[in-house]
């Protein structure tokens, strides 16, 4: 079964996200556990905790089909001591902050390496990175998001992705989350049939669709290539509707979450219902 959602507001606390994932049709939903712009936050209540287990319940969502996200200001590939440091720190906190919430995955971009070291030897630190921190945690799986490549980042080429997951020392908790617009401005065509069978084929060869771990799923205003990272809404940009219905038709995609980051959430219960409109048919 297609598991298709968004990611939710989490204001006022954490267990709000299930319910608001409910009430826009969602079957998987993604959340910040904590505010996505700063370092540090105050520990989740066990009260939280409690209200968020049961309203995921109550949503009918399993623990499997919520894809959390961390903070933007993660990175770790940081090309300097202190600011690796200060990742690895925040990326275990993220790790803990999951575990308690009952969640077995956690996305996160891989980072960047500003431009002050090498791709390979950043990309290693961050291999190096999720090494410290699966080490330090239990039961959750560190999902890797491929990204548009824009500036300094890295993941936006499938051997990024490969070369970091060749270097995690346990292969069983670590994944990846593919985000259609990021794959698109990264160069990878999807406008087609032809062009998906071409794209999943090499998504296949170099890193294996036994580690995708989940989606986001985003038209894009910029062109093919153009390693620019803006959404749009589906069918609004410049990637169309084709690849969406290839994914909503192809078995490789079952039972992962399938979370929407498109330009507005008014259109999320429609979007939502157009994918699985494209199941249906």
């Amino acid at each position: 079964m297609k598991r298709v959602g968004a990611h939710v507001s989490a204001a006022g606390g954490v267990e709000n996200a299930p319910l608001n994932a409910q009430a826009i049709g969602a079957k998987a939903f993604a959340l910040f556990t904590k505010n996505q712009r700063q370092w540090v936050a105050k520990p989740l209540t066990s009260k939280s905790i409690t209200a968020f287990k049961a309203n995921l319940e109550t949503a009918g969502i399993a623990p499997e089909h919520v894809l959390p996200h961390d903070s933007y200001l993660i990175n770790l590939g940081h090309p300097e001591e202190a600011g690796l440091e200060k990742s690895r720190h925040a990326f275990i906190d993220e790790l803990e902050r999951c575990a308690q919430l009952g969640l077995p995955l956690l996305n996160f971009h891989p980072g960047a390496h500003l431009r002050k070291i090498s791709e390979e030897e950043s990309l290693n630190r961050v291999a190096e990175s999720i090494n410290i921190a699966l080490d330090k945690t239990r039961g959750v799986t560190a999902v890797i998001e491929n990204t548009a490549g824009q500036g300094s980042t890295l993941g936006y080429a499938f051997e990024h992705l490969a070369h970091i997951i060749d270097r995690v020392e346990d292969k069983s908790r670590v994944g990846v989350c593919l985000d259609t617009c990021h794959t698109f401005v990264a160069g990878y065509d999807m406008r087609t049939r032809e062009t998906c069978e071409q794209t999943f084929a090499e998504f296949e060869r170099i890193v294996g669709f036994s580690y995708l771990r989940g989606m986001h799923l985003n038209d894009s205003k910029p062109a093919l290539g153009s390693r620019v990272d803006r959404h749009h809404s589906l069918g609004h940009g410049e990637l169309g509707l084709e690849v969406f219905r290839y994914i909503m038709n192809d078995d490789r995609f079952e039972e992962i979450p399938m979370v929407l980051e498109t330009i507005d959430e008014t259109r999320w219960p429609e979007e939502i219902a157009m994918l699985y409109g494209f199941a249906a048919r």
